[in-house]
């Protein structure tokens, strides 16, 4: 995955007033994180920022006063309504260490006809070097007929990428679809996918700047 490069620029301001005014003013205020170091905080040109972000585990590289550090999103804090990003953690990494996180699931084919698909789990855990982060896997379900599982251990990571999801973790699986008698409630149905659909992944949001 390729490093995207953003300036950042130390904060001292502290505070949902501060923070406001940031947002204001095109910035996105942010906390880099750093084992055994106090965490250091930043503000992140919010068009950039929202853009390297549309890539899943993006790699960034913040242009800090004191030199280069590379990051990785941690949270992302979104506005209810208009979905804007409103704040960010970043953990600092390095060139040749391992981290574990969440890599979206891809499907790829069709079930045999008759079925319904169930995508139970989208994302997986696998443990990378930072560097080197798959931006996604993919699980084949072509030709899958009722009844059929794909288990996180089915799914083909890329070279160097090792599974942190339980093996036998059902990934996806195919139904039989309702009778009339067993029709589920409108909002029962939202886990269910007409054949070949994958849903969309959507960051999770944060909790708020301390």
């Amino acid at each position: 995955m390729p490093e995207v490069r953003i300036d950042a620029t130390s904060r001292t301001e502290f505070g949902k007033g501060a923070a406001r005014r940031l947002r204001r003013e095109a910035m996105i205020p942010a906390v880099v994180y750093s084992h055994g170091s106090d965490p250091v905080h930043v503000a992140l040109p919010a068009h950039e920022l929202t853009l390297a972000l549309k890539t899943p585990n993006v790699l960034l590289e913040l242009a800090l006063p004191d030199g280069p550090q590379l990051a990785l999103p941690k949270a992302i804090q979104r506005d209810p309504v208009k979905s804007s990003i409103e704040h960010v953690d970043l953990v600092s990494v390095k060139r040749g260490e391992k981290v574990t996180v969440e890599i979206p699931v891809q499907l790829d084919g069709k079930i045999a006809p008759g079925g319904l698909l169930e995508h139970i789990h989208d994302t997986l855990a696998v443990e990378a070097e930072a560097t080197h982060l798959p931006e996604f896997v993919t699980a084949s379900v072509e030709g899958l007929v009722i009844g059929d599982s794909v288990r996180a251990s089915d799914v083909v990571l890329p070279a160097g990428a090792v599974l942190v999801s339980e093996p036998d973790m059902v990934v996806v699986h195919v139904l039989a679809p309702p009778t009339s008698s067993e029709a589920p409630a409108p909002e029962a149905e939202a886990g269910l996918l007409g054949e070949g659909e994958v849903p969309p992944v959507e960051a999770a949001p944060a909790a708020d700047e301390s």
